[in-house]
């Protein structure tokens, strides 16, 4: 429960950039490759495009801090760019050095963060050279497939206000919470599809919220796991890694598990002491422990470990939203609007009273700089999916950016939509319609949570779109179908056959809508 506390903390944020990322095209006439840079758009204005750009032959000066012209020649660094090693002075001085020297350009290479160059607004108009950010490594690298003989462009190409990995991310989420409800429902009567046939009701619930109490205690524990995240991160944040492997390695195999079962898989059974062993079992278990394991070693690998997180996140959602089981319509109003309450205060609220104005939950997500754990995206803790941006070009270069969307996002709208499909099981309804409704609530709560986040470029805090449309989405459709007092009240009746009467006392066969 420890993960799930965490991870109902992390709404939507789709990872915006101000266009400080840039490319330094390389090129000797035979070979070219591309690096990143970093610059200030209050500062320098670069092309957009590479074909716009001017070439510049480079000066390798990178033994120079470039603090004063004193040993350096104009000749040799007029109308090229010139590479010096950033320190002791600022990037203003620095430039303007270069720009007196005739430059046309200016890289500062770096071996410390990657931070765009400041200065005061006074100083900018002093300078009138393009200057950029470069990684001394990346120096060093071009140095070696190209050696001395290099001609560099400067260009930031535009980043588009849409991105494909938003649809991406929208199918994610609806797919997952579609999948998860349909299990949650299935799982009400073992019978009713093949999938789940062998399991037992008690799959369906090992955890019951069905009184306000429990649900009040729940938030609560919320509040203070994420309280203490934010005061204990450095000693917490690798107790919430720990823990998210072993869990998602569990639901890992409670899906797969499911799935060779729909397939028929024989188990392969064998003897072992006296006992009967699975070797389907075993072998699954070790796949996805292994699979759990590779992705806390290499977490921090960005170019290609987001595929087992979300895949490990998409199980851990799965494998929740069939085991967590709200009791009626009443625990989920109470839950749900409990959480959004949670949502907007510690994201909008704290930072009215907190020191520099810092939001808690924004804080937890970025992590201090203590642990040693990446800080510098919303990504430290595993409580999000995330799928890159494929137009973020010169970004990617940098460091790969991510749209992103947090667990709590999926589990808590989630629990609705499997409560709504339980429902369908227990009145009969053959098309499932509560629980097709219900996603297609999700569906319009995550298209609203994108527009609003492109038409404003600022990350949306998801649950305070999603919250209102499953609700009041599901209940309207109760309402409509005169099975609210039903619906609210939900039922203590065991499942036991498919073909049933319906358990509801009243409730006759649903109308066709």
């Amino acid at each position: 429960m420890l993960v799930v506390c965490i991870s109902l903390s992390y709404c939507f944020y789709s990872t915006q950039v101000i266009c400080q990322e840039a490319i330094l095209h390389i090129s000797n006439g035979a070979t070219d490759k591309e690096y990143c840079l970093v610059y200030n758009s209050l500062w320098t204005n670069l092309s957009l495009s590479l074909s716009a750009a001017t070439a510049y032959p480079l000066v390798n000066l990178s033994s120079s801090l470039l603090c004063s012209s004193a040993g350096v020649s104009p000749d040799i660094v007029r109308g090229k760019a010139v590479v010096v090693m950033r320190g002791q002075c600022n990037f203003s001085q620095k430039a303007v050095v270069a720009q007196d020297l005739g430059a046309a350009a200016l890289i500062v290479t770096s071996t410390t963060s990657m931070s765009p160059p400041g200065a005061n607004v006074t100083e900018y108009e002093k300078v009138q050279i393009p200057l950029a950010l470069m990684r001394y490594t990346d120096f060093l690298d071009a140095q070696n497939v190209f050696g001395e003989e290099m001609q560099v462009r400067l260009y930031a190409p535009a980043v588009p206000v849409f991105d494909a990995s938003i649809v991406v991310m929208l199918l994610i989420g609806v797919v997952t919470v579609a999948l998860g409800g349909y299990w949650s429902g299935a799982c009400e009567s073992h019978a009713c599809c093949p999938l789940f046939r062998g399991e037992e009701k008690s799959d369906s619930g090992d955890l019951a919220l069905y009184s306000p109490l429990k649900v009040v205690i729940f938030v609560g524990l919320m509040c203070l796991m994420l309280v203490l995240m934010y005061f204990f991160y450095k000693y917490l944040v690798y107790v919430i890694i720990a823990i998210f492997c072993l869990a998602s390695a569990t639901a890992l195999f409670s899906c797969l598990d499911a799935l060779l079962e729909l397939a028929k898989c024989s188990p392969m059974s064998v003897t072992v002491l006296g006992r009967s062993v699975s070797v389907r079992s075993v072998l699954l278990s070790a796949v996805c422990v292994t699979v759990a394991v590779v992705w806390g070693v290499y977490r921090n690998e960005d170019r290609w470990i987001w595929i087992l997180q979300d895949l490990l996140g998409v199980a851990f959602c799965l494998n929740f939203l069939k085991t967590i089981s709200l009791s009626n319509f009443k625990i989920c109003v109470i839950l749900l609007s409990l959480l959004l309450l949670y949502d907007v205060f510690f994201v909008f609220i704290t930072p009215l009273f907190m020191p520099n104005g810092e939001s808690i939950m924004v804080q937890v997500a970025l992590g201090p700089d203590a642990a040693g754990e990446k800080v510098t995206t919303r990504l430290s803790l595993p409580v999000v999916m995330r799928v890159p941006r494929f137009s973020a070009w010169a970004q990617n270069l940098c460091g790969m950016q991510f749209s992103i969307l947090g667990y709590g996002d999926i589990i808590v709208p989630g629990l609705l939509v499997a409560y709504c499909s339980r429902f369908d099981m227990w009145v009969n309804s053959p098309k499932k319609i509560y629980l097709f409704c219900c996603c297609i609530a999700y569906l319009c709560g995550m298209v609203l949570t994108f527009a609003v986040m492109l038409v404003t470029k600022m990350g949306q805090p998801a649950l305070l779109y999603l919250v209102p449309f499953t609700l009041l989405g599901s209940a309207l459709l109760a309402w409509r179908r005169g099975e609210m007092r039903q619906f609210w009240n939900g039922t203590t009746y065991e499942v036991l056959d498919s073909n049933r009467e319906p358990l509801l006392p009243g409730v006759l066969s649903p109308p066709d809508l």
